[in-house]
């Protein structure tokens, strides 16, 4: 005798459970009930399709009830809505608009009713320009609203993924987008550090962003709608997608003697068994097991729903299956960026109290010197025996499939060795012969195994400086830039000669850009008695965490003039009319400083008052641009990321403002100096980083080179000149020219100034001879000191062409007109 099967819902899981148990057993009769329309449809593309991203609207439509039944044989009843059950008879009653109320006999029940939007009792929360998402019929009207003329904003309630997808689709279109968010942070599966790096490109796209606030009551004026915030802040604007959250729908269960939590969800065991014989449970609506804790919890996502349909079929047909549990693993894309999660965060394990450790990394998408490489960031939890216990990623390339690796890896219980074990596909464009995935894993082990012991970013408001001494280990430029405050600067190669300015009675924490240099120092610093820490993820987690969304316009008041609006209109058109470039630069590719000094060249070639746009894939250029204006007085007309992740810049030449003849005269230092003593490698190259930089601020650079630094600026051929016999032997003994220069750290023979060399290659930053090329090219006046040359039996034939003659009273007149002295 063939079982007679019910199945209360469609979409994911209960389509999932039709199809699989057709599969399984021909004989069956199936029945579906959909209260809606279609019973089928991509719930996940409804925001891309409001957005115009998907532009057909068919596409929505995975199935139809025609299809289904023509290929699986299936009972299909649409608009016929299941409003309670009855476990006694086996029925369940059907409020249909075709047959009307009737009750229908089940063998075996599977429920799938979803969850639906929350609605709070607030007031005005009826209002017909308050729409939700949850189906077709929501889509169709939210999309019909948008395309309607007058419609010029929108205010979005709730930061959630379907909030976040909603801002940035309305955005897309053209809208003006405020999104309002109760708590602290966008996308409670990201711990807050992580999320604000899409809160970030949200508000860099033109979303206003309103944390820890809530809607208290909304109230229509005329043609708009006007939100009530709990800060005092009103908003006004066009129309209000709620998506504050969802609740399971199924209050037509309550009296069933079905077993639910007291948040509504449905009471299942591992083989997605009611409390009910033969009702099955599926979907949005069910309480399922966290696979990382073993603690109950629900996790409304469409993956876990369509594997939990094809399981609930498995089992009605016999087959014993089960289900292990949800990772929580989803992504969202945000204009360029995409973020992903899985397993749990630190919120979470914090609330359970579940010991962990924490690891960042920052590495690029793929091989850096091959075009187009991103940052991209991994944070990685995991146990004291190593086990992975969530992970997270934001970045611009290459996110989902290192959380899908991390995600495999958690799903077989794996640890932070296997994570390093991973053999992954690698080619230049697609990754780096060490994966991120693995590097993520490298950096987990080190902490296990003691060899670093971290501090994370909330850690540094809590630091005591009487007894914690906070070590930036970067160079002076990156300082500069920016730091933590209360940091002292002690880069890293200058450590080890350097020990003596830290009091060994604190502890030391240290760090650096990304963590990789802070590692460093923390090893020279353990290896010397110190106690160390570094903060992992460096500066960059740092800034991460940091991050508040800026003070922003509230939407335009319904009062506003149409005077008003016309004077907005008129000021993006001059925007617009400002970004017209004369000239285009893209100095994609380019490691700092050379987008900076690509700048400043086509800059000098520049009128006054014509526009360049500049374009670098580099991700300091953001700032570096805006402070290069700056000091060259030329005017940053506008600077933004592409959704790609490129930076794209326009500057007008030439618009210092002019000094009124009332305010004092200022005496400007514009020049820059520099003794450079040093014959090592990394040293002059810095020299010739900073004199580029400087350069193409429009400074005027002098380098003075003195003793062993006279040995960069040799010719590399020997040159045939009569020498002393003290002037051949130094000449034997020095290096001939920049190529033979040697580390002045971890030199090793040799090697370590190639590994220098085949880095800096790598990462496309120009070599040492390229910089001093360009530092010529740029009018940096080079000057060899006469009396190191004399000491050191160099002739002028030795060295490079351009190089100046000079002594000390000329290196002494320069530095009286230079803001800035270096001594290398």
């Amino acid at each position: 005798m063939s079982k007679k099967v019910l199945i209360v819902g469609g979409v994911a899981g209960g389509a999932s459970a039709a199809a699989r148990l057709r599969r399984l057993d021909e004989d069956a009769h199936i029945v579906m009930f959909e209260r809606d329309e279609y019973i089928s449809f991509a719930n996940c593309g409804l925001p891309y399709y409001i957005g115009d991203s998907i532009k057909d609207r068919n596409k929505l439509l995975v199935q139809t009830p025609e299809a289904m039944h023509k290929r699986f044989n299936l009972d299909i009843r649409t608009q016929s809505e299941v409003t309670s059950i009855d476990p006694i008879s086996k029925t369940v009653t059907v409020s249909s608009k075709e047959r009307g109320i009737y009750a229908e006999s089940y063998d075996f029940l599977i429920l799938s009713p979803g969850a639906k939007p929350i609605r709070p009792a607030v007031p005005g929360i009826e209002s017909t320009k308050i729409y939700t998402l949850r189906n077709i019929a929501d889509t169709d009207r939210v999309k019909k609203r948008v395309t309607e003329m007058n419609t010029k904003s929108a205010i979005v309630i709730g930061g959630g993924f379907i909030g976040v997808e909603m801002a940035e689709n309305l955005n897309g279109i053209g809208l003006e987008v405020s999104l309002v968010q109760s708590g602290p942070q966008l996308l409670a599966p990201f711990d807050i550090e992580m999320s604000h790096v899409l809160a970030k490109e949200l508000e860099q796209h033109g979303v206003n962003l309103f944390f820890s606030d809530r809607a208290q009551s909304f109230k229509e004026t005329g043609e708009q709608i006007q939100v009530q915030l709990a800060s005092g802040v009103t908003l006004v604007s066009d129309m209000i997608i709620l998506a504050i959250g969802v609740t399971p729908d199924t209050a037509f269960l309550r009296d069933s003697g079905l077993e639910l939590t007291p948040k509504g969800h449905i009471v299942v065991n591992e083989q997605l068994e009611t409390n009910l014989d033969g009702v099955f449970a599926v979907g949005d609506a069910v309480e399922v097991m966290d696979f990382i804790n073993g603690n109950k919890t629900a996790i409304p996502l469409a993956g876990p729903a369509n594997k939990q349909g094809r399981i609930a079929a498995d089992n009605v047909f016999g087959l014993g299956m089960t289900y292990k549990g949800a990772q929580g693993t989803s992504i969202i894309k945000v204009f360029g960026l995409t973020g992903a999660v899985t397993g749990n965060n630190e919120k979470t394990l914090q609330r359970l109290a579940i010991p962990y450790h924490v690891t960042y990394v920052h590495p690029s998408s793929h091989a850096s010197y091959y075009p187009g490489a991103t940052p991209l960031t991994i944070k990685l939890l995991f146990d004291n025996a190593g086990t992975v216990l969530g992970a997270q990623a934001v970045g611009f390339d290459g996110v989902d499939k290192r959380i899908d690796d991390i995600a495999t890896v958690i799903h077989f219980r794996g640890t932070v060795n296997d994570l390093t074990e991973l053999e992954l596909s690698y080619a230049p464009p697609y990754s780096s012969a060490k994966d991120p995935v693995n590097m993520a894993g490298y950096t987990a082990q080190n902490i296990l195994a003691g060899r670093t012991d971290v501090v994370v970013p909330r850690e540094l408001k809590s630091r005591d400086p009487k007894k914690i001494t906070l070590v930036d280990v970067r160079s002076e430029i990156e300082h500069h830039n920016g730091h933590i405050p209360g940091s002292i600067l002690i880069p890293v190669d200058e450590l080890r000669g350097r020990l003596t300015e830290l009091d060994p009675n604190k502890e030391i924490w240290v760090y650096c850009q990304v963590g990789l240099r802070g590692y460093t120092a923390s090893r020279i610093l353990k290896q010397n008695g110190f106690k160390v820490r570094n903060l992992t993820g460096g500066y960059k987690t740092y800034k991460m965490s940091t991050y508040t969304p800026s003070v922003k316009k509230a939407p335009l008041q319904a009062s506003a003039t149409t005077d008003a609006r016309q004077e907005i209109a008129a000021t993006l058109e001059q925007q617009e009319q400002a970004c017209r470039a004369d000239f285009e630069l893209d100095a994609c590719g380019l490691s700092c400083p050379g987008p900076l000094i690509q700048v400043k060249q086509q800059m000098d070639k520049l009128a006054n008052g014509q526009v360049l746009r500049v374009t670098a894939s580099d991700p300091g250029f953001y700032e570096d641009i805006q402070a290069w204006a700056q000091m060259s007085r030329n005017q940053m007309i506008k600077v933004d990321k592409t959704r790609s992740g490129i930076i794209e810049a326009y500057l007008r030449k030439g618009t210092a403002v002019a000094r009124s003849t009332s305010e004092p005269a200022t005496t400007y230092l514009d020049g820059s100096s520099m003794v450079v003593f040093s014959g090592d490698l990394d040293k002059a190259i810095a020299s010739f980083i900073i004199a580029n930089g400087a350069a193409s601020s429009g400074k005027k650079v002098t380098m003075f080179f003195t003793f062993w630094g006279l040995n960069v600026i040799r010719k590399p051929e020997k040159i045939p000149v009569s020498k002393t016999f003290i002037g051949r032997m130094f000449g034997a003994m020095m290096p001939r020219g920049s190529q033979k220069l040697s580390l002045s750290k971890m030199n090793m023979l040799g090697l370590g100034t190639k590994m220098i060399r085949g880095v800096m290659k790598g990462k496309n930053i120009s070599s040492l001879e390229e910089l001093i090329e360009t530092a010529i090219q740029q009018g940096v006046e080079v000057v060899a000191c006469q009396m190191s040359m004399d000491v050191m039996g160099i002739t002028k034939e030795e060295l490079l062409d351009g190089v100046k003659i000079g002594g000390v009273g000329y290196y002494l007149g320069k530095a009286d007109q230079s803001g800035i002295n270096l001594f290398i």
